[in-house]
């Protein structure tokens, strides 16, 4: 099967790596284009006391390093361009298939821990972008390294 636009949604820790290899090698054997999108989760209102505390500051933070790590992510891999790489704030499944939706993607594909017993029935975020998806779904196993 051929695909025309493929999405990978990434982390942007160092275990994306095999996720964006293996998507990048579809893109060329199928001719695709390649986007890539990261979602930074919403922080939750956190309470000291009584008083409500302000996250808004951690949370640009969190978007500023997330932005750092996306650019050193697309200096490492030079056909992920700035054009097709997305950054945004939201919950992970509902932006990715919102995106997929919108860019007209054909496949995204996603790292997966494949894990087992209650993280599987508690979901990840692999198993999340599965359900609902508007195209086909690669999830590729990260092996765990040792610490």
């Amino acid at each position: 099967m051929s695909y025309e636009h493929i999405l990978v949604a990434v982390d942007l820790t160092e275990e994306c790596d095999p996720v964006i290899k293996r998507a990048r090698e579809l893109s060329v054997s199928s001719q695709a284009k390649l986007s890539l999108v990261h979602i930074v989760e919403p922080m939750a209102m956190a309470f000291g006391g009584d008083v409500p505390m302000d996250l808004s500051q951690l949370q640009q933070q969190q978007f500023d390093q997330a932005k750092e790590r996306l650019d050193r992510l697309i200096a490492k891999y030079p056909e992920l361009s700035k054009d097709h790489c997305h950054l945004t704030y939201g919950q992970p499944r509902q932006e990715i298939h919102h995106l997929a939706k919108e860019q007209q993607c054909d496949l995204i594909v996603v790292g997966s821990h494949g894990r087992h017993g209650l993280a599987l029935l508690l979901g990840s975020t692999a198993n999340d972008v599965l359900h609902g998806a508007p195209c086909d779904v690669l999830a590729v196993h990260l092996i765990k390294r040792p610490s």
